[in-house]
């Protein structure tokens, strides 16, 4: 197991040792989706990146616990997501349907997508409706140590009294006395003690579609509440990663954190992980500006931003090919080098098996896997990787043109690493190749051709050549034979 692994902490705002509490386990929380509608391209930039940290804690000996909720109730419209209509019963009220009709349709929609991005699933995926019970508790004993409130059948949690013992801008590095004048008082919430007070249960008028019975009201879980339920339950009341978007730091997992602390006494995770937003040439993706498109209509290119569509792997790619803490800008440029890109690293790993090994080598292979796991180790940084893996792409091309001398030790760490880091850690595989015979399929053809050639039947001979070339395959004569790679 590599025992260097540094991971930048928002919590401290630099790179820290990685240091599970209960080696080798791991436990990871990632807030997941709110199921009203289909995931957007952001939402998938999250999840591909915590898919990435998960292959790679797992590949260097960890056994991780990943938790990723399905928030299914509870998420209302306001921005600090427990202010205005539930975003699902709004859903359904329009759609004339269940709310869990919705919440199915679209946590379908999510796990599609996920798997056409090639993304694991998570150890445990539970659901706010689904922990209703657990909620409760914990609203019970926040009250129980006095850091919350009961107005008329809603319990709010104290921020201000919060505050004079811990500091509840510990995530977000702001002081309270700068949210308080930043923070304006809504029509209707004059019950609160304080502008910054949220909610953790709220009584549901008569009209709200999801509510259930509690101690204080007919209601349901304010929206941070369930991160910090399901994450106790799952993961105790301390555990190693606490993941999601950086938009969820200010509000949603500022909130977390105060009432877990108030709830058990410590900060929930130990490394509070974030990724970045997505632009498109250079805005900020959003549905008010009309720059925001969903995966299929990248991926079909019916979208009015890109000149066409791109494979989910090309943008799996694309998508690695900047850190998880930087800004991600969609262009026609960047993605069709992302596409070239991609298929040049497809395209030397599927001559890996059919490379021919020396005596003697002319390459070491052992420096550039250390390479690889440096880059990995140093906050999970995948465009380092993937240069370092062009570096291996190179070595392959040479080797199979014979420009290059690997012997059989060599080749077998080239496999390893190729394997390891291709497939198993940045979770790409070739949507080109038919199946894993292609490559053999290629060599009888090309003896085939040989064979044509040597009866002076030339015409076959072209016709081979031709015909492999108009589908992406070249074929190269020398004095060793003939060789192919794609064109």
């Amino acid at each position: 197991m590599q025992q260097n692994l540094f991971v930048y902490n928002t919590l401290t705002r630099k790179k820290e040792k990685f240091k599970p509490l209960n080696p080798p386990h791991v436990g990871m929380y990632v807030c997941g989706p709110t199921v009203y509608s289909d995931v957007h391209l952001g939402n998938c930039r999250t999840y591909i990146s915590f898919d990435l940290i998960f292959r790679y804690l797992t590949q260097i000996g960890y056994k991780v616990r990943y938790v990723r909720n399905v928030t299914d109730a509870g998420h209302l419209e306001g921005d600090a997501g427990d202010e205005g209509e539930d975003k699902i019963s709004k859903k359904a009220k329009i759609a004339q349907l269940e709310p869990m009709e919705i919440v199915q349709k679209y946590t379908v929609g999510f796990h599609d997508v996920m798997q056409i991005l090639n993304t694991l699933p998570p150890s445990i995926e539970p659901t706010a409706t689904g922990h209703i019970i657990e909620q409760i508790e914990m609203v019970k004993q926040i009250l129980e140590k006095g850091y919350a409130y009961e107005v008329d059948g809603t319990v709010y949690f104290d921020v201000e009294k919060y505050n004079k013992t811990k500091n509840y801008g510990v995530l977000s590095g702001r002081n309270l006395d700068d949210l308080l004048n930043n923070t304006r008082t809504l029509g209707g919430q004059e019950e609160k003690h304080g502008k910054l007070d949220f909610a953790l249960w709220i009584k549901a008028k008569p009209e709200h579609l999801m509510k259930w019975p509690s101690p204080w009201s007919v209601g349901f879980p304010g929206w941070h509440l369930e991160c910090s339920a399901m994450s106790q339950k799952y993961l105790g009341n301390q555990f190693d990663i606490h993941g999601g978007g950086l938009d969820l730091v200010p509000t949603h997992h500022t909130n977390e954190i105060a009432q877990h602390e108030a709830c058990c006494g410590v900060n929930p995770a130990n490394y509070w992980v974030h990724t970045n937003m997505l632009t498109v040439n250079g805005q900020k993706m959003s549905k008010s500006l009309g720059n925001s498109f969903l995966p299929h209509e990248l991926f079909t290119g019916n979208n009015s931003i890109l000149n066409k569509g791109y494979s989910p792997m090309t943008v799996r790619f694309f998508m690695l090919q900047a850190h998880y803490r930087s800004t991600l800008d969609f262009g026609n440029e960047a993605m069709e080098a992302s596409e070239k890109g991609f298929k040049r690293l497809m395209n030397a790993f599927a001559l890996l098996n059919g490379l021919k090994t020396s005596n003697a080598t002319e390459i070491e292979i052992e420096p550039l896997l250390h390479r690889c796991y440096a880059a990995m180790n140093d906050d999970f940084n995948s465009p380092v990787l993937i240069a370092e893996l062009f570096e291996a792409s190179r070595i392959i091309n040479s080797v199979h043109d014979r420009k290059m001398k690997i012997d059989e030790a060599n080749l077998q760490i080239l496999k390893t690493l190729m394997n390891t880091f291709v497939l198993d850690v940045l979770g790409l595989k070739d949507e080109q190749a038919a199946n894993d015979d292609l490559p053999n399929v290629l060599n009888l053809i090309v003896e085939l051709r040989s064979e044509a050639k040597t009866n002076k039947d030339y015409a076959i001979s072209d016709k081979i050549r031709d015909g492999l070339a108009r589908i992406g395959f070249q074929l190269k004569d020398s004095k060793d034979g003939t060789h192919w790679s794609k064109s």
